[in-house]
């Protein structure tokens, strides 16, 4: 007898053959799929959807730590980043460290930044750092990536949180980077406590609010949430988006950066 879970993901792997090929080539109504670094457990399943549905993403990375191996950006993680690369995504910087912007300090013209990691040697501490330092934050991931790829990262990043200050981006822009967050309706929800939003509501919230042109946002690996979101709800919604439409862009092809891509890249 064919459960009810088996019976769904037999229907998923009929839907991607009939919605993906000319969907993707014929690309209307976009979407920008994005995902921040985590505990990287879900990793692997993710690689397996993406490449399953045929579905090009932007992933911005940090070396946080991770539940096997020697962090994200670390030489365990290495082989799968390379994987990536050569399926097509795209990479960006999600700050070393995923440091925090807190408040910024100091005068506008030697301007520094409160902020706290939560990876690395200093996770959890507050710190004061110059604009100097935020820079090589960013920088230090993009490097890395590049390092592990052999692939030129996009000069862009992303602000963990997406907290920022118009000084932050400032001084990011100056040392070459411009900053991405996501959509409001591009929030998928997975770091959210599953005791309040469940699997089942955050993916009809998605499939109801999501518009063309947004930025989506998902994590490889939340550790607070009880009920994983990527297992139960990331191939139902790619193929639901699909249904309706969509269709999945790196941010290599958002409007709204290419002109900066054009300049920095």
């Amino acid at each position: 007898m064919v459960s009810r879970q088996s019976f769904a993901f037999i229907l998923i792997a009929a839907s991607a053959f009939q919605v993906s090929a000319a969907g993707q080539n014929d690309c209307e109504k976009p979407l920008y799929l994005t995902w921040d670094t985590g505990h990287m457990e879900i990793a692997p399943m993710v690689a397996e959807v993406l490449q399953r549905q045929q579905v090009r993403v932007t992933f911005f990375a940090a070396n946080e730590a991770t539940r096997q191996g020697d962090g994200s950006l670390g030489d365990h993680w290495a082989p799968w980043w390379r994987a990536r690369a050569a399926e097509g995504h795209a990479f960006a910087s999600h700050t070393w460290s995923h440091t925090y912007w807190r408040a910024d300090a100091g005068p506008d013209a030697e301007p520094r930044f409160r902020v706290r990691p939560s990876a690395g040697p200093r996770s959890g501490q507050e710190l004061e750092i110059d604009a100097a330092g935020y820079c090589a934050e960013i920088a230090s991931a993009s490097r890395r990536l590049q390092e592990i790829t052999g692939q030129k990262p996009l000069p862009l990043f992303r602000a963990p949180g997406g907290k920022t200050s118009p000084r932050l981006l400032r001084v990011a822009k100056a040392c070459g980077y411009a900053h991405v967050g996501w959509s409001p309706a591009g929030f998928l929800g997975d770091e959210l406590p599953s005791e309040r939003y469940s699997n089942a509501h955050l993916l009809a919230q998605a499939l109801q609010r999501i518009r063309s042109g947004d930025i989506l946002l998902a994590h490889l690996g939340i550790w607070s949430r009880k009920d994983a979101w990527a297992p139960a709800v990331l191939e139902p919604l790619i193929v639901g988006l699909k249904q309706r439409g969509f269709c999945f862009r790196t941010l290599r092809e958002h409007p709204d950066y290419q002109a900066w891509l054009a300049e920095h890249s």
